[in-house]
């Protein structure tokens, strides 16, 4: 069984992404990981260079920065990471820049990817999701956060990303996909401030106009971490790749996760999925094979 993982960047270290611990969470379970390096005003490309595996192979490339509605580039360029995998492998593993497996979940994934190897009827893997957010302690948990996602595909089956990159179709049809029993640890929302200022308006640019952006956004300021509608404290354990990174913390957040900012129907349908766990109207990336 060969294994491609795949992931893009930009813009790492000016943004501080985790990109190098995401792309570390998967390489036990590759042959080869393909990084999709887009034109940086960092040395993101020496940065992922320098991780130092023969197993990491660079694609350089040039984003559209034309591209203003639905984070349509970020699709784009998770499909010319995918192009470039090996054509010969049976599984890939899809990673964001934010984004890290467990390796207490090595086993499970293993034993998902060849158990439905063969299996025709399966096109993806499902994943659950653990958002963290303001800090590594704490995790969203309302409806506004998508609880699973589709991070392992199958090759050569005419697979693309979708819309914004969360997902994948095949010609807009969801993929037939089996859940895996395992986590993908989501840290998109769990930066110093002012870093996690300077990336939401660098992301914003690829969903909205510079006037909304200067409208919403104040570059000078640093992020307000108190507007979450809901979160609970994190009962589990980091990726060890992630242990030198939250030694690193340097700024506070400390939120009660008994405050709850909902209107009456949103608190309603929290109830309903915390005391049952059925998500009214959840929105699915995929259809159970």
């Amino acid at each position: 069984m060969f294994v491609s993982g795949f992931t893009f960047i930009r813009n790492a270290l000016k943004l501080d992404y985790p990109i190098k611990e995401a792309i570390l969470s998967i390489l036990p379970l590759c042959d080869e990981v393909i990084v999709a390096v887009g034109n940086s005003d960092d040395e993101t490309r020496s940065y992922i260079q320098n991780l130092g595996s023969n197993k990491i192979k660079i694609i350089d490339t040039v984003w559209n920065d034309s591209l203003r509605k639905g984070g349509v580039v970020l699709a784009q360029e998770t499909d010319k990471a995918l192009a470039a995998i090996n054509p010969k492998a049976d599984w890939c593993i899809y990673v964001q820049g934010d984004e890290c497996f467990h390796e207490k979940d090595y086993s499970s994934i293993k034993t998902a990817m060849e158990t439905w190897k063969e299996d025709k009827a399966v096109e993806g893997l499902l994943f659950k999701y653990n958002h963290f957010y303001g800090s590594f302690d704490y995790i969203a948990d309302s409806r506004t956060w998508y609880r699973n996602e589709i991070r392992i595909i199958k090759n050569n089956l005419g697979i693309k990303s979708w819309k914004d990159a969360q997902g994948f179709r095949i010609n807009e049809r969801k993929l037939r996909v089996k859940p895996v029993a395992a986590t993908i640890c989501h840290y998109g929302w769990v930066r110093p401030p002012k870093y996690m200022m300077a990336k939401n308006v660098e992301a914003n640019k690829y969903w909205h106009s510079d006037e909304y952006i200067q409208k919403n956004y104040d570059s000078e300021k640093d992020f307000d971490y108190s507007e979450i509608d809901s979160i609970k404290r994190f009962q589990g354990s980091h990726p060890k790749v992630m242990n030198e990174r939250i030694k690193r913390v340097n700024w506070t957040f400390d939120r009660d996760p008994k405050v709850k900012i909902f209107t009456i129907k949103k608190r309603i349908l929290y109830l309903i999925e915390k005391k049952i766990g059925w998500r009214v109207g959840e929105n699915k990336n995929y259809t159970f094979a």
